[in-house]
């Protein structure tokens, strides 16, 4: 039971990770239909918890969503499972172009394809940003952080480090005293 287990996080993180250009942010629609609605080993809730997390610890966004998800579902060798799930596709591809790309980098139709693959990304990532929003803004002090930390991250340009602290500090603080009321 455990190796099929640890086989379908395998499968279902590569298929997950041939399939996200452009980085973690465009991976989260394929993750909510794989692991939420196909698999059903997490909530849209736990997604969004999870994506969170797997950006604010070090490292790339899509290994460390495939970490914490597939340790959810069998331990040390699930994440492991998940985790090589996740960049085996990537291995292959980069293996492949950095071997071909460079004698075909200057034909037309190969930066037509390029072009055509960032606005794809940029569509993916769009879309993250706007479930994101529907799923995490849903009161005055969560829409207040966000548009803190939109203003200070695209226009005065601060560290991501600094927003994601203050939204920690704010909801530890909201929080507390929420559970004081009741």
């Amino acid at each position: 039971m455990k190796s099929e287990t640890l086989r379908q996080l395998f499968v279902s993180f590569m298929r997950i990770g041939g399939f996200t250009f452009g980085g973690g942010y465009s991976m989260l629609p394929m993750l909510e239909k794989e692991i939420v609605d196909l698999r059903g080993w997490a909530t849209q809730d736990e997604i969004v918890n999870t994506f969170a997390i797997a950006q604010c610890t070090p490292g790339i966004i899509a290994i460390n969503a495939a970490t914490y998800i597939g340790n959810g579902q069998a331990g040390v060798l699930g994440g492991i499972a998940a985790a090589l799930g996740v960049i085996t596709p990537s291995l292959i591809v980069i293996l492949i172009i950095a071997s071909i790309l460079n004698n075909f980098i200057d034909i037309a139709v190969v930066q037509y394809a390029l072009a055509g693959i960032r606005a794809g990304v940029c569509a993916l990532v769009l879309k993250t940003v706007i479930s994101l929003i529907k799923n995490n803004v849903k009161d005055i002090l969560s829409a207040l952080l966000f548009a803190v930390t939109l203003i200070a991250s695209v226009f005065i340009k601060v560290s991501p480090v600094a927003p994601v602290m203050l939204a920690i500090f704010v909801g530890v603080v909201f929080m507390k005293e929420k559970e004081a009321e009741l």
